[in-house]
């Protein structure tokens, strides 16, 4: 089971990838957040943040739209 400081933790560090993976893309967060139809970067800003609890269909968007898997955005290693 995961506890409320792990979930914390856990968005944190999905988000640190994201904002690096998406840097690496060459992305704005405007930019990535208009392409995969999000409207506006302030959510992705959030995602990044570790603020929100984003959907699984956002993650597949965003995944496709900087051409990675998922290991590139979260290591389950770490909480395992």
């Amino acid at each position: 089971m995961i506890h409320c400081m792990d979930k914390k933790e856990i968005l944190k560090e999905f988000g640190r990838n994201l904002k690096a993976e998406r840097h690496r893309a060459g992305y704005s967060q405007e930019g990535l957040a208009e392409k995969i139809g999000l409207g506006f970067g302030q959510h992705l800003g959030k995602i990044e943040r570790g603020e929100t609890n984003t959907s699984l269909t956002v993650i597949i968007e965003i995944m496709n739209a900087l051409n990675i898997d998922f290991d590139k955005l979260f290591d389950r290693k770490n909480f395992s």
